[in-house]
């Protein structure tokens, strides 16, 4: 029993690791801004293009990177779920019939 739960735990670090190094990025106005993140969703960088900058007032500035950043965080949730989904597939399927348990 032990080892599996050490077995699931070394797992789900291993996945983790793999998450952070899978990046994503969305982006707004065309890439004139683009928001860079990890599947942990970890925000790694922000990118303005600079006459867009120049020209772009606070509040439409602040409404691209929301959207820019959903984007990201959007992409990162995707591929984080789909992850864990196969991990937890993995560990139910070497538990005999509690694989079955939920109807999949």
């Amino acid at each position: 029993m032990f080892d599996k739960l050490f077995e699931a735990k070394q797992k789900a670090e291993d996945l983790k690791k793999r998450l952070e190094g899978i990046t994503v990025s969305g982006s707004a106005e065309g890439g004139m801004i683009t928001v860079t993140a990890n599947a942990n969703k970890i925000l790694q960088s922000v990118t303005i293009d600079e006459e867009f900058l120049k020209s772009a007032d606070k509040e439409e500035l602040e409404e691209l990177l929301v959207v820019a950043v959903n984007k990201a965080l959007e992409q990162a949730e995707n591929i984080n779920q789909s992850e864990m989904a196969a991990l937890s597939r993995d560990m139910l399927g070497g538990m005999g019939g509690l694989g079955n348990l939920f109807g999949k």
